[in-house]
């Protein structure tokens, strides 16, 4: 198992304001008590407007809040975060930004997905998809196995509650920042919010996800320029479609030696 100091941020599923013990019974119906995890709302505002309230489980609200605002195309790559303001008691964050948002036409074209928890895909997503250009970076099979064990085995969140995502950003074969959440687009969010604020770009990356690879996952990955999505999961053929258009690589049920690729194969390297 890999250490968990060898992350940049790791689970910490000791955490306590993140879960708690809760009693019942089981089978037999022997009393049991049983870790759970934590789920509170996040009301996310840019600069003066109000934009979402997501389920979360709390923890990195700044970078979520970030993360969300820049996959959903509402921060452009050229404006500023002047500022990111986080109250507890009241749930809320406010990211400030250098100059006006277009957030009105954007909130105009809103579609409901399949996402938990955060499924929301605005009109400019799709629409900036022509412009990605990933690069024709070569992943070696040996760091997706690697990487595989690895992540499965890091004591998370996952292993001790259950009922959450993960999603990891990985550089060849080891895990960098590991994220959760109750919702997978919730836990991509965060990546891509540490992303932006430490200015680390996705040429060289791998974005494993705990969740299915569908539309939203696909689009995410592929507006972070992350060339590579992996998951233990299944995909949806939506998602595929997507990917072999933007020429994302997606493996997915991605156990063990065995793996799945339905679109940007020529990346693979079978180094094993």
């Amino acid at each position: 198992m890999q250490p968990r100091n060898t992350y940049l941020i790791a689970p910490d599923p000791e955490a306590p304001a993140l879960s708690r013990m809760v009693v019942g019974v089981d089978q037999t119906g022997a009393e049991v008590s049983q870790p759970v995890v934590e789920e509170r709302p996040l009301t996310i505002f840019l600069n003066g407007q109000e934009i979402v309230t997501a389920m979360t489980i709390g923890d990195y609200p700044e970078y979520l809040a970030v993360g969300f605002l820049a996959n959903q195309r509402m921060l452009g790559e050229d404006e500023t975060v002047t500022g990111v303001d986080f109250d507890a008691e009241s749930e809320a964050i406010v990211v400030r930004t250098d100059g006006l948002s277009n957030y009105e036409d954007k909130l105009a074209k809103k579609t409901r997905t399949s996402g938990c928890a955060v499924g929301t895909v605005f009109g400019d997503m799709m629409e900036g998809l022509d412009k990605v250009r990933l690069p024709k970076t070569e992943v070696q099979l040996s760091w997706l196995r690697t990487l595989s064990k690895t992540i499965n085995t890091t004591p998370s969140l996952y292993l001790h509650t259950g009922a959450i995502h993960g999603t990891v950003l990985c550089e060849q074969d080891r895990p960098l920042v590991y994220m959760e959440d109750v919702g997978r687009h919730n836990a991509v969010d965060k990546v891509a919010g540490w992303m932006r604020t430490e200015g680390v770009t996705g040429d060289d990356k791998i974005l494993y996800t705990t969740g299915r690879l569908t539309s939203e996952m696909v689009i995410k990955t592929a507006l972070m320029g992350i060339p590579v999505l992996v998951s233990r999961s299944g995909f949806t053929a939506w998602g595929v479609e997507i990917a072999q258009k933007v020429g994302l690589t997606v493996v997915g049920r991605m156990r063990g030696e065995r793996f799945v690729c339905l679109a940007g194969a020529d990346r693979l390297v079978w180094d094993d």
